[in-house]
């Protein structure tokens, strides 16, 4: 989803919020349209809604809008966090800067359509295991996901198979014995590696 359909997404949100609705209680629900544009309802007369779950507080929402009124984080400034951050877990530098550069293009206000945030597109429930508090803060995003991959290539001492897992999960690598046969993942794993000479 584009950023700026995102950003339009979390500004309705931020309407209903101030006009008193509950968003847990009452639901939110958005539809992208064929045209690029978005459609954000609380009566979905359509399957083609997609249900919104948001159970953040007012000031997340704040929050996530200026994130996304940043502009990307230049190469130059992720590189000096990852530098630090790898040192202090043991991890590949040229891999972490590989694994953002796919997953967020540096930016640090990325949203996925599933809902993957920040720098290194770390989702909620797996934030929420890494004690991350602000997926949209470089450093906190960063220091998580190198924490994540750390963990991966313990399990995984094939640094492709821990990319994989990063991409498809640890369970899905372990149930196929090596990458999953999915075409996402099997991409990803790829560009991650065709990134790999890019960086020092």
């Amino acid at each position: 989803m584009k950023r700026g359909l995102i950003l339009s997404l979390l500004v309705a949100l931020q309407f209903f919020l101030l006009a008193g609705q509950s968003v847990h209680a009452k639901g939110i629900y958005y539809m992208v349209k064929e045209d690029g544009s978005l459609c954000i309802t609380d009566i979905p007369n359509s399957r083609k809604y997609k249900p919104y779950k948001f159970q953040k507080t007012i000031n997340y929402i704040r929050n996530a809008i200026i994130a996304f009124k940043r502009d990307h984080r230049s190469v130059e400034e992720v590189n000096r966090i990852v530098s630090g951050l790898c040192s202090k877990y043991d991890v590949d530098k040229k891999l972490v800067m590989a694994v953002i550069d796919v997953e967020s293009g540096f930016n640090a206000a990325a949203v996925s359509t599933a809902g993957a945030q920040g720098l290194m597109q770390i989702m909620p429930e797996t934030g929420r295991d890494l004690d991350l508090e602000d997926p949209f803060d470089p450093s906190e995003n960063i220091d998580a996901g190198i924490r994540y991959l750390r963990y991966l290539l313990d399990t995984f001492p094939d640094k492709r198979l821990a990319v994989a897992a990063y991409n498809a999960g640890p369970n899905a690598v372990k149930k196929y014995g090596g990458i999953p046969p999915y075409a996402e993942t099997q991409n990803y794993v790829d560009k991650v590696w065709a990134r790999l000479q890019h960086y020092e």
